[in-house]
């Protein structure tokens, strides 16, 4: 076992800046001897953390955890105190002296392992960047990224890439520089059924780095064929989705110096904050932004600017994002992208395409507090001119207020409920304390703005596919998700894609890439029912009929609706001959469906 020399360790705890390491975790400010900030290690409100710079210790007086400086590091980064060692030697610029030569342990080639692959990661970030910005493959994609309004510094910046449409090429180059199939295998790179086929191709590329900047993970935008619009790298001991925000190396220092986070849905909509001069911007990643995501951000920001899409999903996901804030003492506003011109435009990427990154920077000026989103939000789900919907709009923002820190907190967020609906103070009272006693399931749902799972023709078939998954290749090619409108279902296609593509089989798999409670409590329990027994091919090829021909003789009465409306109008009038033509071809269809 290769053991670190004392003097290497001795050279490492003199040389050790125990503020500096410490605020590459959490941040601190200076009251008396002591640097204070929040604990890292439990849930606080009020600073209780302690780093003493000169004797190198940190002390938690919530908590009770301690220790020096090294061995804080091994708590903040899961590390043995050989790992801590190196990590800190490395980062100092400090020789590494090992008193022995004998065979490395099972940590040691393990630590071994983690670096080769960063290095790999690190060469394929810097081949698909090549490809993207050198190569005639990559023109397609680079077209792409500098139409929406993305300049060649923010491509640098991010390190974009474009995988080639070749699966074999990123094999065989590797291959070459000396990687072993086994080694290759195990990255996470490659199709686990088929080891030399790249799972990436013809995709624009986006490296996910971790804090230091190491390339950990992909996410991939397709540019032409199949497939769903992103996918992501698998999971691995590096990455973890609901550990891991997109940019956070890029951000990290802005988070410092402002003390806040602008937390947008995506890749594009982080490099064009970035680009408008909005570099404290991250993103989750293909997931709901999530407590571990929060409780990282805590750490260096006490606000978050939440700049979520305008559509229903988006709205939804920033209602979930503020609870999950306040739930980990982030204060937070939700930004309105274009201000009084909403509607015209659906994210930040949009804004800089259209109006470039000076109208985008303005447009983020633009918020309002949590609070009056959720009033906002609720007035809009509710018709508050009714008893029922008054009260349930009410019950909306209880889940907000369970968040609060205190009852004098809440006792002001219960007067301040009541002023928004008109509502009586003490009736709102009394329906807290109630709602309050209630089944924590449904205090949840209600938090999340997500309506009951009903059961309707999209979702029967969508179940039928999710309990038995080696029906879904046949189904997506008969179905595709366009064609779907209930959002419950959708959601659903969505995560049989997901686990279509990473090669994922089992209903657990297929659940854990479920984001909505309700649904995955509804597949969990309505999976086994009789009604979804019996010849599963046979219900699927039934289900795509009646999703079909719904959705063709929705369209039909449309259509038909508008010849009416139109009785009158000249022989050869160009939008009366589009709609009688689309009448014929919705016919024709409805015909071929029925096998008339």
């Amino acid at each position: 076992m290769a053991l670190i020399s004392k003097a290497t360790i001795q050279e490492v705890n003199d040389k050790l800046d125990a503020l500096s390491v410490a605020e590459d975790y959490i941040r601190l400010e200076k009251k008396g001897g002591r640097y204070w900030g929040l604990c890292p290690f439990h849930n606080e409100k009020t600073p209780s953390f302690t780093v003493d710079p000169d004797r190198k210790i940190y002390h938690c007086f919530g908590c009770g955890v301690g220790g020096g400086i090294i061995n804080f590091v091994m708590e903040m980064d899961k590390l043995t105190f050989p790992e801590a060692v190196e990590t800190l030697a490395r980062r100092m610029g400090i020789e590494i002296v090992y008193e022995n030569s004998g065979a490395p342990s099972p940590e040691d080639g393990q630590r071994i392992k983690q670096d080769e692959l960063a290095e790999l990661y690190r060469r394929v970030t810097v081949s698909f960047h090549h490809f993207l910005t050198k190569k005639t493959e990559g023109e397609a994609a680079l077209h792409y990224i500098v139409a929406r309004g993305i300049s060649a510094e923010m491509i640098d910046r991010f390190r974009l890439g474009y995988a080639p449409a070749n699966r074999l090429w990123l094999f065989r180059f590797l291959s070459q520089k000396g990687y072993s199939g086994e080694f290759l295998a195990a990255s996470g790179l490659f199709s686990p059924k088929y080891p030399q086929s790249s799972f990436f191709s013809d995709r624009l590329m986006f490296p996910i780095a971790d804090r230091q900047g190491r390339t950990v993970a992909f996410g991939g935008r397709i540019l032409g064929g199949e497939g769903p619009k992103y996918v992501n790298s698998r999971e691995s001991t590096a990455y973890k989705k609901g550990q891991t925000l997109f940019a956070i190396d890029l951000a990290l220092p802005e988070i410092r110096k402002t003390h806040g986070v602008y937390l947008a849905e995506g890749y594009m909509d982080v490099i064009a904050l970035h680009q408008a001069g909005i570099t404290n911007a991250v993103a989750p990643l293909g997931t709901a932004f999530t407590d571990d995501q929060a409780k990282l951000l805590r750490r260096w920001a006490e606000k978050a600017f939440l700049v979520f899409d305008s559509d229903e999903a988006g709205q939804n996901a920033a209602v979930k994002a503020i609870l999950t804030c306040r739930k980990n003492s982030l204060s937070c506003a939700v930004v309105i992208p274009g201000g009084e011109n909403q509607s015209k435009f659906k994210d930040p990427a949009d804004i800089l395409q259209e109006n470039g990154p000076e109208a985008l920077h303005k447009s983020m000026k633009c918020f309002i507090n949590d609070f009056e989103y959720l009033v906002n939000r609720a007035k809009s789900l509710y018709d508050i001119s009714a008893l029922e919907g008054k009260a349930r709009a009410v019950a909306f923002l209880f889940p907000w207020l369970e968040t609060l820190d205190s009852d004098v907190s809440r006792d002001d967020g219960i007067g301040a409920i009541a002023d928004a609906f008109e509502a009586d103070r003490p009736a709102v009272l009394n329906d807290y304390r109630k709602r309050n006693a209630s089944r924590r399931p449904q205090r949840e749902e209600a938090a999340s703005g997500e309506k009951p799972v009903q059961m309707n023709d999209e979702l029967f078939l969508l179940t039928v596919v999710s309990v038995n998954l080696h029906l879904y290749p046949n189904f997506r090619k008969a179905l595709g998700i366009g064609e779907i409108e209930d959002t419950y279902a959708k959601e659903l296609f969505v995560a049989l894609e997901e686990c279509f593509v990473n090669e994922e089989l089992g209903i657990d798999t297929l659940l854990s890439r479920i984001s909505s409670a309700p649904l995955r409590n509804f597949i969990a329990g309505r999976g086994t029912s009789p009604e979804f027994s019996g010849d599963a091919a046979q219900l699927i090829a039934d289900g795509i009929k009646r999703v079909k021909g719904k959705r063709l003789r929705r369209r039909r009465a449309v259509v038909v609706t508008k010849l009416r409306n139109a009785k009158g109008a000249a022989s050869g009038d160009g939008p009366l001959d589009e709609l009688l033509a689309e009448k014929m071809h919705i016919d024709t269809e409805l015909r071929e469906l029925e096998g008339r």
